[in-house]
């Protein structure tokens, strides 16, 4: 792998992250195939990367997850050297069974893997994972904190999965289980290429891409939405969740994407993608503070008091900062821009 122009298949560059992936790698000089399920959604994204020229060329993949779904995608005069996997079935009101989560993750992982290995130009596959392959959940405090690695792993089961009340467990799970089956596959298949897992946390930022209303969200802006810009100054402080996270855009993680696809260095590891901590009280304070239309939409809590959790986790961040050197961008300019688009969007709708 070198810093020269590459050939890059991307899956899911319709998507809120996918969106700004596919930004980063044309203007990197990069050429991509986007695999999308439909035109429309290709001619979607034509509409967003209008100047992409030659550079950007689109296959039509109905179901990631068919066997050999990725046969003809991989057929091109200018082969590919590099494949970016991005595609998730993560949108919690499309979902009517715990099942729709967990299988299509992993077989539409496996099955990329396997039309990558059926092509030997591919050099790198990379995948977009998630802390939540990382993560103990049932570690909700601790003992004297903690900081998680990329050796650790989610213990979660596949009973536990099925058997799940929330569909937050069951989206951990799948991330869990479709990243294991993917180091899984290079230990027994050893194929000519090497593999890169990108695990972010919560992922904020502005859309690149057009959405009709605020109801196309992606799951994690959403909840931007519903807590803090549409809600009440009275209600109570939302939980923190996982509260650390990282912006979707250039410095952040669509950087790390392309800096994945030219550094020989990070072969076969895992990265955690994280900016740093944020709780419900700082996102609250920062937007009440600078937008202020919000004084009744957004709760008011305790200003400035200091809720991160006594025995709270970090995230090992090194391997992004030191290898890739990424600089990330501050809360306050991730936030606020966020907000600020999203007021818009809700405006003319």
């Amino acid at each position: 792998m070198s810093s020269d122009t590459h050939r890059v298949l991307l899956t899911g560059a319709n998507g809120f992250i996918g969106n700004h992936i596919l930004a980063e790698l044309l203007s990197a000089g990069f050429s991509v195939r986007a695999v999308v399920r439909s035109q429309a959604k290709a001619d979607t994204i034509l509409q967003t990367h209008s100047n992409a020229g030659r550079k950007l060329d689109f296959c039509l993949v109905a179901d990631i997850t068919a066997h050999n779904a990725f046969s003809r995608a991989f057929e091109s005069k200018e082969p590919f050297d590099t494949v970016i996997h991005t595609a998730s079935p993560f949108l919690y009101r499309d979902v009517t069974s715990n099942e729709d989560l967990l299988d299509p993750a992993v077989r539409g992982t496996m099955s990329i893997l396997y039309g990558a290995r059926d092509h030997n130009t591919v050099k790198r596959v990379i995948i977009l994972s998630s802390i939540a392959a990382v993560m103990d959940y049932s570690e909700a405090a601790p003992k004297d904190g903690r900081m998680w690695t990329a050796k650790d792993w989610n213990p979660v089961t596949r009973d536990e999965a099925i058997r799940a009340a929330n569909y937050s467990t069951v989206y951990r799970a799948s991330k869990t289980f479709s990243e294991k089956c993917a180091w899984e596959f290079m230990e027994e298949q050893k194929p000519h290429f090497d593999l890169v897992s990108l695990n972010p946390p919560m992922v904020y930022g502005p859309l690149l891409h057009s959405i009709r209303d605020i109801s196309q969200l992606n799951e994690s802006n959403l909840r931007i939405w519903n807590l803090f810009l549409d809600s009440s100054k009275d209600l109570e402080m939302p939980p923190n969740g996982v509260y650390w996270y990282v912006d979707v855009r250039t410095q952040d993680l669509a950087l790390a994407h392309i800096r994945a696809v030219t550094k020989p260095e990070i072969g076969n590891r895992r990265i955690i993608i994280a900016a740093g901590s944020v709780t419900s009280q700082e996102i609250a304070d920062i937007l009440r503070s600078a937008i202020t239309t919000l004084a009744e939409s957004t709760p008011i809590g305790k200003p400035g008091e200091d809720t991160f959790p006594t025995n709270g986790y970090s995230v090992d961040t090194d391997t992004a900062r030191n290898v890739l050197g990424l600089a990330f961008r501050n809360k306050e300019e991730t936030f606020l821009q966020l907000a600020r688009q999203l007021l818009e969007i809700a405006k003319r709708t």
